[in-house]
């Protein structure tokens, strides 16, 4: 069977355009997607009830919120840097607006929103806007939670049938008086909007999903709407006066100091809200590979470009600020919107119903659109914000900037919460705890925090507590260290070696020594200059290791009674040099490890042919292979040749041979065999001991330096209980690496791994229903949304099914494999499209089949009971991914009609 996929008869040739040397290429003409149609009408029917809400809550003309709505879409969207960032009037900037009109005036409140815009003008073209997101999200989220309660308030008031009143205080003080006048009218068409606004996102079944694409706030409103007008309701309703005589901007009247601070709000609120929108955006576009292809990321200083243009055009038509609004923004991605062109268009229609639609817009009832800007107030108090803030230790931050928000105002609310910030940052920089204990007659010293001048006293009376002639352990938990504090412990650590004690430094991460035992010099690797070379465990968090195998020096070895020499040279797959082996002789660096079926970090090459780097063959992918056969080979060069004897277990099983002396076994489900070619001496006794060190290390480690980063995340859970979102049925492949892959943590992904990623037809368990098991548990009593199956490159259970012989002993293993026969068979349909990767063609006959096995496995899951009626409901997905692990490159499966594709997704998806 050939490697290659065929070229399809029905596949559209991609037609060659020539055009003279050096001229430019011929001129495109804009085309205007479906999906940005759709996605505009969307984002229109959302937005022209809030922004007529969000008028109606600022006591602003009711066209100031269209006018700043169209011109939001049509200018931020045109010259903006965030293509699919929807701007217009945001509930953000409700109290500040409030606040300017009963002050100034709404004429003069006109003129600061174009003098605003001026200001984000020459912000932008000073190229300062990443500076604004070096705002604590705690402030911004405080910022945002005190707006919204401030929102919440005064439309109470109109909910009730009731006037708001201009301050807080003021709007809880008169709250109980209104209460006892209640409208009833106003108030059933305020709940009766409530009630839908809450509902409609959660209608059940097939209808209710059909139903949810209609946005929820247009459905709130044109029910109530509906409902008052078919009942005669009398209530206050949306007046638009004519055009002719509606207000524009003037000259600014006021002192100036004030007008200054009104200016410099509403430049900040702005421009903070417009930006973090922007990266807000640019993370949810990220999730969606089919738009991130088209839409770049976001320019910043441009954004903040445009949305400076934006406000002086509108402020000077006589429109509300403008910033970028995170409700209408993310309908516009979750629309498929996929360039700026859907912005512009519903700020298109936005002028269209302002012109035509007046007499539509005139039936609506203020307690209707009270109500909706109530309900966004609320949702603008999160509780995933205020959880995220708890866990950081800022809730303090967040706390003092929502209160001052409430009873000050955004701009005091707001430097109160940096300030808060500032002192809570210098309050951890000059924490630090330091303890003393004796253990064995060793006494330690531990520093917890940063290692300042204003910790020098309390360091100084602990060392001074320490006996001379002592053995001496100093651990320094911190990440930064003065000068002062630097030349106080080393003056001690002087003192204390000449008095016949032992001082040993020891950093953060476990088993890690600073420099030497003894002496000054320890000192050096606190200014980078020491070498860790008596460090037992060189790991670092996230090193580019190979099987997290550490590397353990002569000295070491001596050390702790395990005399041995375990050295070898050999060029390093990352670009050369030399590299030492494992303790127990084996090379890290290529060929086959005896610690496990077979070494190197590649891939396997082609089936049954020889590889182009490195030895070692897969056993279980040739059960037939000769002793001196080198397919399959790993990429990685490296050799040697092991003096002395070890054992291990794998998946790719076998026995394998090395040439010099001596020979390492390596045992397993299957048969077959392996080579090891190269030269070099090594030497290696107790091969049980690093493997057990390696584990303690890595416990060790993960108590002291993961455990307390986690403890609290943990803890949530064993009180919550588990509530993933996906379940994860992957392959028991040693190198993937889920939560890494997949950027989890813990109680995101309900994982399944067995050897194949295989999910066995109902019924053809035969006694073994685990997977089942798990995916029914999943479905229905942990009700995931989502189910991916993920497969992998390399995969050893696809190259046995290939090289599997009718008639083969039937081991647990074999028995296991037949699941995946329905893949092999696949493969071989010839009136099946294969399933391939965008972009190129599968490598070979295995890749070939680890695809197909995606997708077959995908099929076997819509047969399991639980899964087919939580598709028929609506309430899951299927996924299918491939992950090539030497290049480290994921794809996700575009299922089409004909076609099965394996589509990239990019370091830009990734990062964003």
């Amino acid at each position: 069977m050939s490697a290659c996929v065929p070229t399809r008869a029905d596949e559209p040739r991609r037609e060659e355009h020539s055009h003279e040397p050096h001229s430019p290429p011929p001129a495109r003409r804009p085309r205007l997607a479906g999906a940005d149609v759709s996605a505009s009408i969307a984002v229109f029917l959302i937005a022209l009830p809030l922004s007529l809400g969000i008028a109606l809550a600022t006591g602003a003309p009711l066209q100031a919120g269209l006018v700043a709505a169209a011109v939001g879409g049509l200018v931020a969207g045109r010259l903006g840097g965030a293509p699919l960032q929807v701007s217009g009037p945001a509930a953000g900037l409700t109290v500040v607006t409030a606040e300017l009109i009963h002050q100034y005036g709404w004429r003069t409140t006109c003129a600061i929103t174009v003098l605003a815009g001026l200001a984000q003008l020459g912000l932008g073209l000073l190229r300062v806007a990443r500076t604004a997101l070096a705002v604590s999200p705690a402030i911004v989220h405080g910022m945002l939670a005190g707006i919204g309660v401030t929102i919440a308030v005064a439309q109470l008031h109109i909910v009730l049938g009731g006037v708001p009143h201009s301050s807080v205080l003021d709007n809880l003080r008169e709250l109980p008086a209104q209460l006892s006048r209640v409208h009833p009218a106003a108030l059933a068409v305020s709940v009766l909007t409530l009630a839908l606004l809450l509902l409609w996102p959660r209608l059940p079944g097939r209808a209710g999903k059909l139903l949810r694409k209609v946005p929820t706030p247009l459905v709130a409103v044109a029910v109530a709407t509906t409902t008052a007008s078919f009942m005669g309701l009398s209530l206050p309703k949306v007046d638009l006066p004519s055009w002719s005589s509606h207000a524009l901007a003037t000259l600014p009247d006021g002192p100036v100091l004030g007008l200054v601070a009104a200016v410099l709000t509403i430049t900040l609120v702005c421009s903070v809200q417009s930006l973090l929108g922007a990266v807000a955006v640019d993370k949810l576009v990220a999730g969606r590979p089919e738009q991130s292809a088209q839409v770049g990321r976001s320019d910043l200083d441009r954004e903040l470009l445009g949305q400076g243009a934006a406000n002086v055009v509108s402020g000077a038509l006589g429109g509300l600020p403008i910033a970028g609004v995170a409700v209408r923004s993310s309908a516009n991605v979750h629309a498929g919107a996929v360039s700026r062109n859907s912005t512009m268009l519903h700020g298109v229609l936005v002028v269209v119903a302002t012109l035509l639609m007046v007499p539509i817009l005139e039936l609506i009832p203020l307690a209707s659109l009270a109500a909706l800007v109530m309900a966004v107030g609320i949702q603008m108090v999160s509780l995933h914000h205020i959880r995220t803030v708890t866990r950081h230790r800022e809730v303090l931050v967040y706390a003092v900037t929502t209160l001052a928000v409430v009873f000050f105002g955004v701009l005091e609310g707001v430097a109160l919460g940096i300030a808060m910030a500032v002192g809570v940052a210098l309050h951890r920089l000059t924490r630090t705890r330091i303890t003393h204990d004796e253990t064995e007659g060793v006494h330690h010293v531990h520093v917890r925090g940063q290692l300042t001048f204003l910790a020098v006293p309390r360091l100084s009376r602990t060392l001074h507590l320490v006996p001379q002639g002592a053995d001496v352990v100093v651990e320094l938990d911190g990440s930064f260290m003065d000068h002062a504090a630097y030349e106080s412990l080393q003056d001690w650590q002087n003192t204390h070696t000449v008095h016949g004690g032992t001082v040993e430094l020891v950093g953060r991460r476990s088993g890690v020594r600073i420099g030497e035992p003894t002496g000054p010099a320890g000192l050096q690797a606190l200014t980078g200059t020491a070498a860790e070379e008596s460090a037992d465990c060189r790991c670092h968090p996230w090193t580019p290791w190979r099987n997290h195998q550490c590397e353990i020096p002569e000295a070491a070895l001596l050390r702790d009674g395990q005399p041995g020499d375990a050295q070898a040279t050999g060029a390093d797959d990352a670009g050369g040099g030399s590299a030492p082996s494992d303790a127990d002789g084996a090379l890290r660096t290529g060929g086959t490890d005896s610690t496990g079926g077979h070494g190197g970090t590649g891939e396997p090459d082609k089936v049954g042919e020889p590889g182009p780097t490195g030895g070692g063959t897969d056993a279980l992918a040739r059960p037939d292979a000769p002793e001196d056969n080198t397919a399959d080979a790993n990429e990685g060069t490296g050799t040697s040749t092991a003096t002395g004897t070890g054992t291990g277990t794998g998946l790719g099983a076998g026995t394998a041979a090395a040439t010099g002396t001596g020979a390492a076994t390596d045992t397993g489900p299957g048969t077959g065999a392996a080579t090891d070619t190269g030269t070099g001496t090594g030497a290696a006794t107790d091969t049980s001991r690093p493997s057990a060190r390696q584990l303690a290390r890595g416990i060790s480690a993960f108590q002291r330096n993961t455990a307390p980063l986690v403890r609290g995340e943990l803890a949530r859970l064993a009180r919550e209980g588990q509530q993933p979102s996906q379940l994860f049925l992957t392959c028991a492949d040693s190198r993937l690496v889920t939560s890494m892959i997949t950027s989890s943590g813990p109680g995101d992904l309900f994982v399944v791994r067995n050897v194949g990623n295989l999910v066995p037809l109902p019924g053809r368990e035969s006694g073994d229903d685990s997977v089942a098991a798990a995916i029914e548990y999943a479905v229905d009593v942990l009700e995931v949304r989502s189910i991916t199956v993920c497969g992998h490159s390399g995969c050893g259970a696809m190259q046995a099914l290939l090289a599997s012989e009718p008639g083969a002993a039937q081991t647990p293993l074999r028995r296991w494999l037949r699941h995946g026969e329905p893949s092999l068979e696949r493969m071989s349909d010839e009136d099946r499209p294969w399933a391939r990767l965008a972009g190129r063609a599968p490598a070979d006959a295995v890749e070939q089949l680890c695809l197909t096995n995606v997708v077959q496995q995908l099929e076997h899951l819509r047969a399991h009971e639980s899964v087919a009626r939580a598709l028929r409901a609506g309430e899951l997905e299927l996924h299918g991914m491939y992950f090539h692990v030497g290049e480290a490159q994921a794809y996700l499966l575009t299922e089409g009609h004909e076609d099965r594709v394996f589509d990239h997704v990019g370091v830009a998806d990734l990062s964003a």
